[in-house]
């Protein structure tokens, strides 16, 4: 590439600062086309095209540049004409040159490319190459190998939780020669249900991990839209991504509001999104949800569709119970195992912490750091937590789940239609609470 001269230095510098200027563009183009630079000179006038398309000088210009021969260094090249005031008759076109031969127009493409932006926006490519974005996730799907995956072995205590799920639900999913042969379909739907803070999105993530499969956790706030077919929209998408990636478990948190009793729900919209999870659980045909395999939980299953919990769809429920002592254990190791602590007796504990929730046990961890970290500002000495800490902390919190069993017990005794809430019964009896 010739080195250009001080002028068209210049000239670039100038350009540089105003790339809007367009007679100042124009002009660097007639001088580096007095130079014989054809393709510099239509780099230029392409780049004035994008501020003035309409502008008949700068077309005239861009034809001489890519059809005209270039003048000689020893002519002197006229000066760009005067600009003419707009008027309502047009300019005549200058009549369409003809091929010109010995030119290199692939070179030229190359080099304006860069600067005309693309006419179309091509589609972008999914992951497996393919250009369609109709294919591609719209949710977040954790796979199975992803970090921080669990399964029910992280899950301390509740054995009799782990039996009731292993027998119903994970027994014929781990075994596909027994499930073949006695017709059993890969594909199911289990309701979680219980007082709040005790670990149902814990065991739900669980599961997930114990079969191997994807999750796409679902609330509430991902569903519903102010836009009227939005929240259907949305619903579907969530189970074709789950379709796309199974095996995979949807878990819907907080069922009772995706899926509330449409006969107490004034909007339309709300009932809508029902019936669209609804048709979503039965799949559009026999095979469509096979491999998807759909949790759900909630604190008031008294306040979810009946039609919901069908055979076929959310057919099978598992009460989640505040945490035994096993699982106590666990829950409180699991929360003082970063912080300083001496001399602490988590057989006592586990006795001081029974019918507190899950969420219950890490307020106890949290407020006995919070008196040890007082206590040492105050006296300026650095002490460790201790029993007597952990043990005031426990007996002053009050069990976040006993307004929920205050409710409960009055649903299971006059509302156990067809013995949905038996376990609830047999637990509220147990602990003389019925």
């Amino acid at each position: 590439m010739p080195e250009d001269s001080p002028l068209i230095q210049s000239l670039r510098t100038a350009v540089e600062a105003a790339p809007g200027d367009v007679p100042l563009r124009l002009h660097l183009a007639e001088l580096l086309l007095a130079e014989g630079r054809q393709d510099a000179a239509v780099a230029e006038t392409a780049v004035a095209l994008q501020h003035a398309p309409g502008d008949e000088q700068v077309r005239a210009l861009m034809m001489r540049a890519m059809s005209g021969p270039a003048a000689t260094s020893g002519e002197q090249t006229p000066a760009p004409a005067p600009r003419a005031p707009a008027s309502d008759v047009p300019a005549p076109r200058a009549p369409a040159p003809g091929p010109r031969t010995g030119f290199d127009w692939r070179a030229a493409a190359d080099q304006v490319g860069d600067v005309l932006p693309p006419r179309f926006v091509e589609p972008p490519l999914t992951s497996d190459g393919s250009g369609d974005p109709g294919d591609a996730d719209a949710w977040d799907v954790s796979g199975p190998d992803a970090p921080g995956t669990i399964r029910l072995a992280d899950v301390g205590g509740m054995r009799e939780v782990k039996e009731r799920l292993e027998a119903a639900f994970l027994a014929p999913m781990r075994n596909p020669e027994l499930r073949k042969l006695y017709g059993k379909s890969l594909r199911g739907g289990l309701l979680l249900y219980g007082p709040p803070g005790c670990g149902k999105t814990f065991i739900a993530r669980a599961i997930a991990g114990e079969l191997g499969a994807g999750f796409l956790s679902v609330s509430v706030n991902d569903v519903l839209d102010m836009w009227i077919g939005n929240s259907e929209r949305n619903m579907h998408e969530i189970f074709q991504t789950a379709r796309r990636r199974a095996p995979c478990v949807i878990f819907l948190d907080e069922l009772d509001a995706l899926g509330a009793k449409r006969g107490r729900t004034q909007h339309s919209g709300l009932r809508n999104t029902v019936n669209q999870l609804l048709t979503e659980l039965d799949g559009i045909d026999s095979a469509a949800n096979e491999g998807v395999f759909v949790l759900a939980a909630t604190n008031v299953p008294w306040d979810v569709d009946i039609a919901l919990r069908r055979p076929g769809r959310l057919d099978r429920t598992l009460l989640v119970l505040p945490p035994d002592a096993q699982a106590r254990e666990a829950i409180l190791r699991y929360h003082l195992r970063e912080r300083p602590v001496e001399n602490v007796d988590l057989g006592k504990l586990v006795k001081a912490t029974e019918g507190l929730s899950g969420a219950d046990l890490a307020h106890v961890c949290e407020a006995a750091a919070e008196t040890a970290l007082l206590d040492s500002a105050r006296t300026g000495t650095v002490r460790m937590i201790g029993m007597k800490d952990l043990l005031g902390a426990a007996k002053q919190t009050v069990p976040s789940s006993e307004p929920w069993f205050a409710t409960a017990r009055n649903v299971a005794m006059y509302a156990n239609d067809g013995g949905t809430y038996d376990d609830l019964i047999t637990y509220l009896k147990k602990k003389r609470k019925l």
